[in-house]
């Protein structure tokens, strides 16, 4: 009897321009994985926004949920579809393709190991053959660099609308292999497919007998997970969600910290020290949902309590005693904005990191990403809709956090309008500076 599920569970996203077919992708992977069930299928059949003829099946309605994007024909939300096969476990998320919900591309590729990157072939070559890659799909490349994907599966659609053209197959890969060196993109694997046909999907294609690698299906199938350390880094960190306190009339006044872990290790008698507070103590009792445990580790959700009471606040993060780390009010991030209003410098928004929110101002704007030439251009003051660009940012209190490239939790943050109460930014932390 084998066993099941071995390469355990792979969290990867579709990206790519609008159009380029991600959600008939994963709604392709989905039916022929025996991953649809019936009456899902059947609703499927009868949808009135169905947009394909006679009797067959339109997949992007399998993870197009939502009323608006049925009627319009793209991908607004992100849709999370769960799915296994004998070998592995999946989350997909489908993300949009339109320029106008890349904050949901990035909310999908947050979590992701993986990326699948659609081109279509059709948009990507004129008359000549000769390639230019979509905007968007160089955005969401440059995006899933910054995000620390490692994995990329450039899957060029719709072959079938170019008669399964090896050449022009390989143009493309071309194209996008410079686009890769470009932005540091090391693990990457070129696949030709047609999800409306399932060339390549599941199965090997009869219409491309030159391709000689894998279906879609086995490669996510056969990707390497990150090691432990990689995921789940070893420097202790805790960040407090809520401080829980028992009647302070009864004999046990009990003080605990609840949160997830963020990295590393929490055991039973281990002297922990809070930040930006700078108090330490021992960990008395670690409460986990299932009961009292002597240790918990990276993803466990927890409350401790320890040897004595401590002032801790909500956004306070435990690291162990012996941290190389303090709080700063200076960090250097990456910063992909989402709003139609343009960032202004020196204008005050809340900088949300974890569970703490604090006032922040942008000092400076060191270069915007030019997703067209892959360029850097400095002397700019604003960030514009969907751009991305390195800045600098002063906080109103310290902040205890790490660079992206180190935790992935303490690395990133998102800038909420104060007035206007919107999400204006995604930021990934490249640095922070040493307190002074």
């Amino acid at each position: 009897m084998t066993n099941e599920n071995t390469n355990g569970l792979l969290r990867f996203i579709t990206a790519g321009s609008v159009d380029d077919g991600k959600s008939t992708l994963i709604g392709r992977l989905l039916f022929d994985s025996k991953a649809v069930l019936s009456d899902q299928l059947l609703a499927v059949r009868n949808a009135k926004h169905k947009r394909t003829i006679g009797e067959q099946i339109d997949f992007s309605l399998l993870t197009d949920g939502l009323e608006a994007e049925r009627e319009q024909g793209i991908t607004i939300d992100v849709a999370y579809r769960y799915f296994s096969t004998a070998k592995r476990k999946f989350i997909i998320a489908d993300t949009p393709g339109h320029e106008q919900y890349t904050r949901n591309m990035v909310t999908g590729a947050s979590t992701a190991d993986a990326a699948v990157v659609l081109i279509d072939p059709v948009r990507a070559l004129d008359a000549q053959d000769n390639v230019t890659l979509l905007a968007q799909t160089r955005r969401h490349s440059a995006l899933l660099r910054l995000l620390g994907i490692r994995h990329i599966v450039v899957a060029v659609n719709k072959m079938d609308l170019i008669g399964f053209d090896q050449q022009r197959f390989e143009k493309i890969c071309d194209a996008y292999a410079q686009l890769a060196t470009q932005l540091g993109l090391t693990d990457v694997h070129y696949i030709p497919v047609s999800a409306l046909g399932g060339d390549n999907v599941v199965t090997r294609s009869e219409n491309m007998p030159w391709y000689q690698g894998q279906p879609l299906l086995s490669i996510l199938e056969s990707l390497e997970l990150a090691q432990p350390g990689e995921s789940n880094p070893a420097a202790l960190r805790f960040p407090v969600q809520l401080v829980v306190r028992q009647d302070g009339s009864q004999a046990d006044d009990f003080r605990g910290y609840m949160g997830k872990v963020a990295g590393g290790r929490i055991s039973v008698g281990q002297t922990l020290r809070v930040l930006p507070g700078n108090q330490t103590g021992i960990v008395k009792e670690i409460l986990s949902p299932d009961g009292e445990v002597s240790t918990a580790v990276s993803g466990d959700v927890l409350t401790i309590s320890l040897d004595r009471d401590i002032d801790v606040s909500r956004g306070d993060i435990f690291v162990s005693a012996d941290a190389q780390i303090e709080a700063t009010r200076d960090i250097h991030a990456d910063l992909c904005w989402f709003d139609a209003d343009p960032l202004e410098l020196k204008r005050k928004y809340l900088l949300r990191h974890t569970f703490a929110s604090i006032p922040v101002r942008i000092n400076r704007i060191n270069k915007v990403l030019d997703v067209k030439t892959l360029l850097s251009e400095t002397g700019s003051d604003q960030l514009r809709l969907n751009d991305i660009g390195e800045v600098q940012l002063t906080l109103q209190k310290p902040l205890v956090s790490d660079s992206y490239d180190d935790n992935a939790v303490t690395g990133s943050f998102i800038l909420i309008d104060e007035v206007s109460n919107n999400t204006v930014a995604a930021g990934i932390i490249k640095a922070v500076a040493a307190p002074a």
